[in-house]
């Protein structure tokens, strides 16, 4: 007899933690698991560390003063997308889900799995009077509103396997340090504005959006909602 399916993602805290070990670990637990392992987000937050999604353009990251990159370790992942920043102060939710368990409304497509995860963070920022919008072919979220419109504030980047489990995530901008982003060209773009929450005026514990943004991401993953048409792995720009 077959055990049951758990129902729900379990959540880990991780603290801060280096990204190497945790990446090795999303693809530890990713080889590891069976159709009964439990989903999981992990909630973590990095020192300083520029990361590359697959086929990333080594150019996008920019010489500093003396040092490529002012000396911050530049990393290769198999995620999508091109050069990222990820640093304190900056809220990271790794999504270790088995797209293909069946939900309420069926499997997940990867690219109704973007928007679900795009939506949690609208959703997060809306609490906090802040304004949040998809951009059409940029995945991610962008200021909506005022001055700083298109400015990115959220970022996220996937790897979906052959076999619907996915691992990496998305960031979210609480109260970082920005320069280090004026030292690549985020997603591949030079001069693309990025900004935190608290440059747009918010004071906000990094814990309490933390856990705010997991629990948006738990309730809508057990929404239902039609697929959409599947999109191949990996998925996402990451900045």
């Amino acid at each position: 007899m077959h055990a049951s399916r758990p129902v729900g993602p379990l959540i880990r805290e991780l603290g801060r933690a280096d990204y190497e070990p945790v990446f090795a670990a999303m693809r530890a637990f990713t080889d590891a698991r069976t159709p009964e392992t439990q989903d999981e987000l992990w909630i973590v937050e990095h020192p300083p560390v520029f990361t590359l999604g697959l086929g990333a353009d080594r150019g996008h990251v920019l010489a500093g003063p003396g040092v490529p990159a002012h000396a911050i370790p530049v990393i290769q992942t198999d995620r999508g997308g091109e050069v990222t920043y990820h640093g304190p102060g900056q809220v990271v939710i790794y999504l270790l889900i088995d797209l293909r368990r069946n939900k309420p409304g069926g499997k997940l497509y990867a690219r109704q799995f973007v928007e679900k995860i795009e939506q949690a963070v609208i959703d997060v920022l809306a609490a906090y009077n802040l304004g949040g919008e998809r951009v059409a072919g940029a995945p991610g979220i962008y200021i909506a509103e005022g001055p700083r419109r298109g400015a990115k504030i959220a970022a996220l980047g996937l790897k979906v396997r052959g076999n619907g489990c996915t691992y990496h995530g998305v960031s979210l901008n609480v109260a970082m340090d920005l320069s280090p982003f004026s030292w690549i060209n985020p997603c591949g773009y030079s001069g693309l504005s990025t900004v935190d929450m608290r440059t747009m005026g918010i004071e906000a514990p990094l814990a309490d959006v933390q856990q705010a943004l997991a629990h948006a991401l738990v309730q809508h993953l057990a929404s239902t909602a039609e697929p959409n048409k599947p999109t191949e792995a990996p998925v996402g720009q990451a900045t």
